[in-house]
């Protein structure tokens, strides 16, 4: 199994770019349908930028209208962190990574499925890892989720 390993601040201010690093160090907000992933349609899955921690698949991905990538669930609860966020007089549950404690946005009870849940997420705060690059990229137990889908099509 990897070792997602959260690298110095120093490190990440030279890797990340400004609203990265804002968005996951300083809990910041990137501005809504004016990000990477907001309306991305491509299978794959996503990972925390600061430590490559898969996080969301594109199979619980939806579109919640409100600018940011929302995802039905995770692929593991146990990678994230809810944590209480009383900021800007809003009543909220941040949701953090749990190797890279990075800042990832906010899950909110007004989703569709069977739990009820939308996980609105900074796309600052992940990186996109195509389906077809999963192997390639170090992610290939991963590819499973995808495999379904294809032999369906194959039939």
């Amino acid at each position: 199994m990897r070792d997602y390993k959260k690298p110095s601040r120093e490190e990440l201010k030279k890797r990340l770019t400004p609203m990265q690093f804002e968005v996951t160090q300083n809990n910041g907000t990137e501005p809504p349908f004016q990000n990477e992933y907001w309306n991305n349609k491509k299978e794959g899955i996503y990972v925390d930028i600061v430590t490559g921690e898969p996080l969301f698949s594109s199979k619980d991905q939806y579109d919640a209208g409100c600018g940011w990538p929302s995802f039905t669930r995770p692929l593991d609860k146990d990678r994230l962190e809810e944590k209480e966020d009383r900021s800007f007089g809003m009543h909220r549950t941040e949701v953090r990574s749990k190797k890279g404690d990075s800042h990832l946005g906010h899950v909110f009870d007004d989703g569709p499925g069977p739990e009820g849940l939308r996980y609105c997420i900074n796309s600052a705060a992940l990186r996109f890892i195509p389906k077809e690059d999963l192997e390639k990229e170090g992610y290939g137990s991963w590819r499973k989720l995808f495999e379904e889908d294809e032999e369906k099509n194959e039939e």
